[in-house]
């Protein structure tokens, strides 16, 4: 199994790194640097697989992938 593709980048609005989980609804961290935010997203996405679980919902298998160009 792949695990699951994370986002990462800076917000100017929040003056932070955010990371999120595109196939994990509403799963997403901050973090004053990019290894902080993607730490923290780890976590999340462990409480999120562990709260899905013991509430009986289905986990989604990793899907997402973003559109790769080459030049």
């Amino acid at each position: 199994m792949s695990d699951y593709h994370i986002n990462l980048f800076y917000s100017d609005e929040d003056d932070s790194y955010i990371a999120d989980i595109p196939d994990l609804d509403a799963c997403s961290a901050f973090g004053s640097s990019p290894e902080e935010a993607l730490a923290e997203v780890e976590t999340a996405k462990e409480a999120w697989l562990t709260a899905a679980r013991e509430a009986g919902r289905p986990v989604p298998e990793p899907r997402y992938r973003p559109a790769i160009y080459a030049r």
